[in-house]
């Protein structure tokens, strides 16, 4: 009886050990993909199946809601560039900033592009004046250089997170855009996914090290080949149009994605952080999941207005 009792305490302990062993190795595995990707893939996973499934329900059931949507990422984002640049020491207005920026996707929702672009000169002159309005308090006052820095940051928050993300809900907006604004989407993701797995695997050669260290040439072309497959796919199955106009699709996505990356990359830089926010974790913040979608959405609409004209 002892000598079974030992032994199946020892086949218990055997376990055990195999058990924390294989534990061990997961979680050294999973530290070795985090540190190449710079970020926590599991949580990033997680959230990006979060957001997905509410991008898909707004954009294929209510189209109104993804206008809605569409303002609260924008809102997120407004919020984070503006924490960044005053931590970086620009004194930018944010609680105006965030509401008028928000203020431009409804508006391109329901007055078109004349409305987008008459909200924008609107929002930026309305926050440069808000920042005028705070030399009163002489605590505010540093000097007409740094004044005019901080109007210009403003603006920069506005036209960058507002204007270009209003593109995507003025896409949305059209007869048969939400097909658009779903295939340009799903065409970031495989980029961004196709450039992440490559540059892992095979990645050696780097494509902007002073700007983004961890982006590679084979990563971009990794990026490149999966989005030719699904510019393809998606141009015959959701777009209708011809087989070749994937080619299209993917060269021009890959180069704004690509853009939108490194524009964040060089605003990071510059302020001397690594994520815009840490709202969404294994993402950083809501601006680092909109980077290459911003430039793209532009280029998408132009796509639309040239194969709808």
């Amino acid at each position: 009886m002892r000598r079974e009792h030992r032994s199946a305490a020892e086949i218990e302990a055997q376990i055990q050990a195999q058990i924390h062993a294989a534990r061990d190795q997961i979680e050294a595995t999973r530290e070795r993909v985090n540190k190449r990707t710079g970020r926590d893939l599991a949580a990033a996973i997680g959230i990006a199946l979060v957001l997905g499934g509410a991008l898909l329900a707004s954009l294929l059931w209510v189209k109104t809601l993804f206008m809605a949507f569409a303002t609260v990422l924008i809102g997120f984002a407004l919020y984070e560039l503006a924490s960044a640049l005053r931590f970086a020491g620009r004194d930018v207005p944010r609680v105006p900033l965030v509401l008028l920026g928000c203020a431009i996707v409804p508006i391109t929702w329901y007055f078109g592009a004349a409305g987008m672009w008459w909200s924008t000169l609107g929002a930026i002159g309305i926050v440069a004046i808000v920042r005028l309005v705070e030399l009163v308090d002489p605590s505010t006052r540093s000097g007409a250089g740094a004044v005019f820095a901080d109007v210009t940051a403003g603006a920069l928050c506005i036209a960058y997170v507002a204007v270009l993300g209003a593109f995507t809900v003025l896409l949305t907006s059209q007869d048969g855009g939400q097909w658009w604004t779903l295939a340009m989407i799903i065409m970031t993701t495989v980029i961004d996914t196709g450039a992440l797995a490559a540059g892992v695997w095979l990645g050696k050669h780097k494509l902007a090290p002073r700007i983004s260290p961890g982006k590679t040439w084979e990563g971009l072309l990794g990026g490149a080949v999966l989005a030719t497959g699904a510019g393809i796919a998606l141009s015959v199955w959701m777009l209708g149009q011809e087989w070749w106009f994937g080619f299209i699709l993917a060269a021009l996505l890959v180069a704004s994605a690509t853009v939108g990356d490194l524009a964040e990359s060089i605003i990071k830089r510059d302020l001397g952080i690594k994520d815009i926010g840490s709202f969404l974790p294994g993402h950083g913040g809501f601006l680092d999941r909109l980077d290459s979608i911003l430039p793209s959405a532009v280029v998408m609409m132009a796509l639309f207005q040239v194969t709808h004209s």
